[in-house]
């Protein structure tokens, strides 16, 4: 769908990207992590046309663009006008047909869930209505792909989740989606695809069912000390280590679990704990930024 290459932009002395390159295919949902000031708003901005890069392209792999739809992650609404009258403008702007104005603006109220706010002031919405409000606003005139930053900032847990269940919706619908956030269980249950952003550049990029399949590692807590077993065990394979009364294989070393618990289980030593991890998204996050 789209084709970021090579991508650098400056604002004056500071370097918000350097060299960014990745790709956003059809159906997706693209998650997009990495610290404050990592470039990913500069990111989006450049994706939705509001920025141009210094250097470097990006380009539609179809013959005409994409329609795109932009949440960014700081709303600034009117809060005079009511959440209708604010979409009914937003209708407008987009160059939808009059006569079908208040048929499509009753549908995004209705896709996010915010028909019973219609006549209310947007002053007078909570955090989470506006957030939804931000989400109707992008899917007027049914873009395809979905730019969307930070839509769960400052949610309580039950709003957060609400946010997700409607992003997975959309997602259900066809709609393509880029999602910048700083909630790893969110990014983890919405997205197929991350990329991780540090100081402008690209640090990782993987699938997510890759990047969870990462590093599978078993502990194994005996209920005795293990020390007269530790050579055999350690022999087995350079990823299992002993200390103690805990046993943990690491990547490779999982694949001789059975050898492990035999030895044990000979030794007329009992097994109190076994627990099977991949690396976590926290994990990788932590070690890309660190």
């Amino acid at each position: 769908m789209i084709n970021v290459n090579h991508v650098t932009k400056r604002f004056d002395t500071c370097m918000a990207l350097e060299q960014v390159s990745c790709q956003i295919s059809q159906g997706e949902v693209l998650g997009v992590l990495g610290p404050n000031g990592a470039g990913k708003t500069t990111l989006f901005k450049l994706i939705a046309g509001f920025l141009h890069p210094d250097a470097g392209d990006i380009q539609s792999t179809r013959p005409t663009r994409p329609s795109i739809g932009f949440k960014p992650d700081h709303l600034l609404y009117p809060g005079n006008m009511r959440v209708r009258q604010y979409l009914e403008l937003v209708a407008q702007l987009s160059n939808i047909e009059r006569l079908q104005i208040p048929h499509v603006v009753a549908a995004a109220l209705e896709r996010v869930r915010l028909t019973s706010a219609t006549d209310k002031h947007i002053r007078e919405c909570s955090k989470g209505m506006r957030q939804r409000l931000g989400l109707a606003q992008v899917l007027i005139g049914h873009p395809s792909l979905l730019l969307i930053d930070e839509p769960s900032n400052g949610l309580d847990p039950a709003g957060q989740a609400d946010i997700c269940r409607l992003l997975q919706e959309l997602h259900a619908d066809g709609h393509t989606i880029v999602l910048s956030s700083h909630q790893l269980a969110e990014v983890k249950r919405i997205c197929t695809r991350l990329i991780i952003l540090n100081q402008g550049k690209v640090h990782y990029e993987n699938s997510m069912a890759g990047a969870l399949a990462l590093r599978p590692h078993i502990t194994i807590q005996a209920t005795q000390d293990l020390v007269g077993l530790r050579s055999p065990l350690e022999s087995l394979h350079p990823g299992v280590h002993v200390d103690g009364p805990i046993i943990r294989l690491e990547d490779e070393a999982v694949n001789v679990r059975r050898e492990v618990l035999r030895l044990i289980v000979e030794a007329g030593l009992d097994i109190c704990h076994l627990e099977q991890q991949r690396a976590t998204l926290e994990e990788i996050y932590a070690e890309v930024v660190q």
